[in-house]
């Protein structure tokens, strides 16, 4: 059974911002996904409408079988941990844990049990009689987990609560996280502007932008099979290179990506993933290629274009140089170059990918190496930016007073 069903849930204030529009999703029963986006795009959003702290303007939320749209909060068996989450000065750690249950009257042998085991689980059994001001921020955050997960609800939404820590203690809770998720078996829905959290969590990822869902995957098949340039663009350290405005050219029995003077042979496996290719190909209708820094590197002769060393930086103990030709830039793979030096590029074609520039959806089907996951999200296809962007305005001059309201 899906322990969380979202049915096309919407939420547009009455100056017809968007935040979130016809979202649909269905997780299982113990399953841990992300939720990630750029400012805006509606990851706190998603999380309040769920646990009710924000009503829906329309659509249907189903936890555990159970239609909660209209539930109050607290009727909804889902736990919420937000950003910073704070505790309680006045109470010691067995209080701040126990205050939910003793606000819905548990009984105090409940209580007892419930809070010794959280505490366990947390290892915070040594300072369950220390006020907060004698915690380091771990403990802190450990309470604030430990208040969440001692009510048992079926579901767990969390609101980037790692955001502000230091790396060395963001890598320690995040292992918290997983095994705490792994020990209770509860369903998390984890919003955050970390991709690095989230691929490292997550079983599955959900990306939005300005509250539109663009994809929901295994992290691998968001790297690798992007359903838009925006996913793309999010999935990834350092970002994706984009060639905009690109012209696909076939000549003498090759097919290439044109820019600038810039010629990128499309290899056979693109070729055949490119279906709409005839669309394309000589009629100047414009593409987006992507192609990832991982995948390109300086070369001594050869390559494909020739360009100076702007930048470099040390990303998980990989060079990377900006590099700037004459008319475009790429971030690439550079050991041993340093700034200021000429240097040829060359790249891997065989991951490229490849959008259209109005709609900016993947113009290449998925082949033998994408994974299902047997989830139908997965074959949810996006709208194009344009239809987004007309909704948008759309919803912008309908007047507040004749928005449809829900019941």
């Amino acid at each position: 059974m899906a322990n969380l069903k979202l049915n096309s849930v919407s939420k547009i204030y009455p100056s017809g911002t968007l935040a979130l529009y016809k979202a649909n999703l269905e997780l299982a029963d113990s399953e841990f996904i992300a939720v990630i986006g750029g400012e805006k795009s509606g990851k706190s959003t998603l999380l309040r409408v769920i646990a009710g702290l924000e009503e829906a303007t329309e659509g249907s939320i189903i936890v555990g079988g159970k239609d909660v749209t209209n539930a109050d909060p607290k009727d909804r068996d889902v736990a919420m941990i937000f950003q910073g989450n704070t505790l309680y000065p006045s109470l010691n750690v067995f209080d701040n844990i126990a205050y939910g249950l003793k606000l819905r009257k548990a009984s105090n042998a409940l209580i007892e049990q419930r809070v010794k085991v959280a505490a366990e689980i947390l290892g915070l059994t040594d300072i369950l009689y220390r006020r907060p001001k004698a915690l380091t921020a771990e403990q802190k955050q450990k309470v604030a987990f430990a208040r969440a997960i001692v009510r048992e609800p079926q579901l767990y939404l969390l609101d980037d609560p790692l955001t502000g820590f230091d790396q060395s203690l963001r890598d320690s809770l995040r292992s918290v996280l997983v095994n705490l998720q792994a020990r209770m078996k509860g369903t998390f829905v984890y919003a955050t502007k970390s991709v690095n959290d989230a691929v490292s969590m997550a079983s599955r990822i959900l990306v939005l932008r300005e509250g539109m869902i663009q994809q929901i995957d295994t992290p691998a098949n968001l790297y690798d099979y992007p359903e838009n340039a925006y996913v793309a663009f999010m999935i990834g350290a350092p970002t994706v290179n984009f060639v905009s405005g690109a012209d696909i050219i076939e000549e003498d029995g090759k097919v290439y990506a044109a820019k600038d003077g810039v010629r990128l042979a499309l290899p056979e496996n693109i070729i055949k993933r490119f279906g709409a290719l005839s669309t394309y190909a000589n009629t100047g209708k414009k593409v987006i290629v992507g192609i990832r820094p991982e995948d390109m590197t300086v070369v001594k002769e050869g390559g494909f274009m020739s360009a100076l060393v702007d930048t470099c930086e040390q990303i998980d103990g990989v060079n990377y140089a900006d590099c700037d030709g004459e008319e475009l830039s790429f971030v690439v793979r550079a050991d041993g170059a340093e700034k200021g030096d000429t240097v040829n590029i060359d790249a891997d074609l065989s991951h490229m990918l490849i959008f259209d520039a109005v709609t900016r959806l993947t113009l290449l089907a998925r082949d033998g190496g994408y994974k299902p996951t047997g989830h139908p999200d997965a074959d949810r296809k996006p709208l194009g930016y344009d239809e987004e962007e007309a909704i948008k305005s759309r919803l912008k001059l309908i007047p507040k007073d004749n928005k449809k309201k829900r019941r």
